[in-house]
């Protein structure tokens, strides 16, 4: 049906960096449920009364499949895959399983189609940028892997109309600059947000805050963002939908007052605590 797919070292090579939240699950709400593999977080979305009815939000890190299915056996059930893959952006710490996922389950996955050249081999990511302000992860950023991996025709765009196949109830918002083609979701019966990496909610450029998950509101991550004109407006986008509570790609789910305070402070100072002072893609 496809072309064998081929690893790269944006899915093969481990990243020896984590967190004390490494292999820990919070269930945000019945039917969103976040799990921490090293420094990032996956969601699965789906009641888990229903074996096989659920879909999986990013991929997280290389090499970390064996404890995503080990964690979805006992959340689900034995022998139980979801209905499908999305991904909020295709950068490694959130496809670095996507490989080994796929060829177990035989699932669609599903991106913005910005996204698709990074998942289908045509483009690689712009290299990190170490310049910004921060500290030793901002530094050690150019070792990440940015290489393009190629699932041919297992990935899809999602549909125009920001609909999400098997998610009926979700909607998808392009929410661009840290990469071309972010997607948050978002479920407006109970303003339920999936933020990827439009936001986070701790500093991703200072090690002791990444190992011990400091909270603490921040923009996309610095050193992998290309483009703060859009990140800006997508924070701006997310904060005008008024969401209750947040799972982020990087740092602890977030609700109620806490969020709706630091996300309004994020955008109304977002110059001051997002963009970094100097930087490749600040100046660019």
């Amino acid at each position: 049906m496809d072309m064998e797919m081929q690893g790269s070292s944006s899915t093969e090579r481990f990243i020896p960096v984590t967190s004390v939240a490494n292999g820990k699950g919070v269930e945000v709400a019945p039917d969103i449920y976040s799990y921490t593999t090293q420094i990032v977080n996956i969601c699965f979305l789906g009641n888990p009364e229903h074996e096989n009815e659920f879909v999986l939000v990013d991929a997280g890190m290389p090499d970390s499949a064996s404890m995503i299915l080990k964690e979805i056996e006992d959340r689900f059930g034995v022998g139980a895959q979801p209905k499908a893959i999305v991904l909020t952006h295709a950068h490694f710490d959130h496809i670095g399983s996507i490989i080994d996922l796929v060829d177990k389950w035989n699932v669609p996955v599903y991106a913005h189609e910005l996204e698709m050249p990074y998942l289908t081999g045509q483009k690689n990511y712009p290299l990190p940028d170490s310049t910004v302000e921060g500290g030793l992860v901002a530094k050690l950023s150019p070792l990440f892997p940015t290489e393009a991996i190629d699932l041919g025709t297992r990935v899809q765009a999602l549909p125009k109309d920001g609909s999400i196949p098997n998610l009926a109830n979700w909607k998808w918002i392009h929410t661009p600059g840290h990469t071309p083609g972010h997607i948050s979701l978002f479920r407006h019966q109970d303003h339920a947000l999936i933020a990827g990496d439009a936001f986070v909610t701790t500093k991703q450029e200072y090690l002791l805050d990444v190992l011990k998950q400091e909270l603490e509101i921040s923009g996309p991550p610095r050193y992998l963002t290309t483009d703060w004109t859009a990140a800006k407006q997508s924070v701006e986008k997310l904060h005008s939908l008024q969401p209750k509570l947040a799972v982020t790609g990087h740092g602890q789910p977030v609700s109620g007052t806490w969020l709706s305070e630091n996300l309004s402070m994020l955008v109304k100072d977002f110059d001051r605590i997002a963009i970094p002072d100097h930087g490749r893609y600040v100046e660019e």
